[in-house]
């Protein structure tokens, strides 16, 4: 559910100016011809499940949806890529990628998990197809995920013109620097869809998507000043598509915007959705957080604090809504200036900390996430005998029309929210987005080969505004994982995971998972 009327467009502007070196291609000439043929990294990787009951929590999430909850399952997969960095001494880069699984008991036969190619330009880059992002301001391995632009579900094709590395800008004498992103793209879960819903409930095909997100810097390595601050903003949008959802005895599909006007509102985020009438509120499912991140960096340590305030509408992205509509025959005109405030609950805050010579103790991280308050229980849109205008229940990253913030099953943010394919009864939806969670991560690296990593969550949940659990429920979960490296780039990986909660979270779960991989430079620079 979205009320987002405030559109908020991030320029990415100014590529091309120059700055601080960043790249080589400032201090080099690069000025030979790319040779596309040359530096071709491949990977090739196999990995098994095994559990008792479906795959843990800690095994299963934060992989870019490779993953499945089948208690037996697999995979063979294959990647060749050409990085950018292959051409850093160039003002161009060309670089590609294509990323193959072959699953065994996953939700598909083959997971074409990768495929793109992509330019870079001075400091802009431009990228079509399917590509892994990583999160922003958070440890990749180690936090249990991003609440808008996460890494727990498949990616979706896009094309994407991107700032994304920090730049610097012209002015401010190397304290502040900027990045972000634009993009619009179409998810690949349709097949998925028919298949759990069986048609029967709401789902959405060719359902588009559109993210776009802004980072600013304020800090400057180069005058060995250790605090530096980010801060930014993530925004998200499904929009178009052929939405269908039962009414009656019948599926009845939704109108949706697909056409130019349609791009636009998920850019400025306004519109509105078919049957809103005078409630008109904002075309899509709109969707964002807020994020900020402040390091303190020595010699031998480095340490952050960071926040990630999630909001699905004005009551949560300002905390502030308009409500001063009249009453009687201007029950739907806004005559006064007064506004309903709302409080800052819902938000993950973290600690990180890294030991940059320790090598049992590598990094440690540690989150609190609580997502309960939702802007309140009560939700109330003007009427002629009741002019207030109360924006609760906010539902995160469940929609009215489309299925919901999650692609192939999987939510495509913070793995806490229960993903729909934890579901069996044919619905897709999030069914615990109200939860308290505590949050341990930490990993070191003992000898040159050898490393590990520990995560441990417990959870409190409480189901949703609109379908609450009868009683608050729990959940543990926890990974213990070991990998060695052996000479030639070959690799193996292991870990433990159990679930300790209630059928209501994820219930009780224990596996292990074993990944063997193997990496090199299959074409090197003549």
């Amino acid at each position: 559910m979205n009320k987002i009327k405030v559109g908020v467009c991030f320029a990415l502007c100014s590529l091309a100016a120059p700055s601080m070196a960043q790249y080589m291609w400032q201090e080099e000439d690069g000025t030979e011809k790319i040779d596309l043929r040359e530096d071709i990294q491949y990977g090739v990787e196999m990995q098994g499940s095994f559990s008792k009951g479906k795959t843990p929590l800690w095994l299963n999430a934060n992989k870019h949806g490779l993953s499945s909850l089948e208690k037996n399952n697999a995979y063979l997969r294959g990647s060749l890529v050409r990085p950018l960095s292959a051409d850093s001494a160039r003002r161009w880069a060309v670089g590609y990628g294509v990323d193959v699984a072959v699953p065994v008991n996953y939700t598909s036969h083959v997971v074409v998990q990768q495929a793109y190619v992509e330019a870079r330009w001075l400091y802009g880059v431009l990228t079509a197809g399917a590509k892994e992002y990583p999160m922003e301001l958070k440890n990749q391995s180690l936090s249990s995920g991003s609440q808008c632009l996460g890494i727990n579900a498949r990616p979706i094709p896009q094309v994407r013109l991107a700032l994304p590395e920090y730049w610097t800008l012209p002015f401010g004498r190397g304290w502040l620097q900027l990045k972000g992103h634009l993009a619009y793209g179409m998810t690949t879960d349709d097949g998925w869809q028919h298949d759990f819903t069986k048609r029967q409930t709401k789902y959405c095909d060719h359902m588009l998507y559109h993210s776009k997100a802004g980072f600013l810097r304020i800090g400057n390595e180069n005058a060995f000043f250790p605090l530096s601050i980010e801060m930014g903003l993530e925004m998200v949008a499904q929009f178009g598509g052929n939405a269908y959802r039962p009414i009656g005895d019948s599926m009845v599909q939704i109108p949706t915007e697909k056409n130019l006007k349609g791009f636009w509102h998920a850019l400025s985020a306004t519109g509105s959705d078919a049957g809103e009438g005078a409630y008109a509120n904002v075309a899509g499912n709109q969707l964002g957080s807020w994020l900020m991140r402040i390091n303190y960096d020595t010699d031998s340590w480095k340490a952050a604090i960071y926040a990630d305030h999630y909001f699905e509408d004005h009551s949560q992205m300002f905390l502030l809504d308009y409500n001063g509509y009249g009453e009687g025959a201007d029950w739907n005109k806004k005559v006064k200036r007064r506004f309903f405030m709302y409080s800052l609950k819902d938000i993950m805050l973290g600690f990180e900390l890294n030991l940059k010579y320790s090598r049992w103790l590598k990094n440690v991280v540690l989150e609190y996430l609580y997502t309960k308050y939702q802007s309140g229980p009560y939700n109330h849109d003007r009427t002629s005998g009741i002019a207030d205008h109360i924006a609760g229940t906010d539902d995160y990253y469940n929609h009215s029309i489309y299925p919901g913030w999650q692609h192939w099953g999987q939510v495509i943010g913070n793995p806490l929210y229960r993903s729909p394919i934890y579901n069996n009864d044919g619905y897709i939806d999030i069914r615990n987005n109200r939860f308290i969670a505590y949050h341990l991560g930490f990993d070191g690296q003992p000898t040159q080969q050898l490393g590990y990593r520990i995560l441990g969550t417990y959870q409190k949940g409480w189901g949703t505004y609109s379908n609450p659990f009868t009683k608050k429920h729990h959940n543990v979960s926890f990974l213990v994982e070991g990998h060695y490296v052996f000479p030639h780039q070959w690799q193996i990986k292991a870990g433990y995971a159990m679930d300790f909660g209630s059928e209501k979270m994820l219930g009780h779960n224990a596996g292990m998972q074993i990944t063997i991989s193997k990496r090199g430079l299959l074409t090197k620079r003549k």
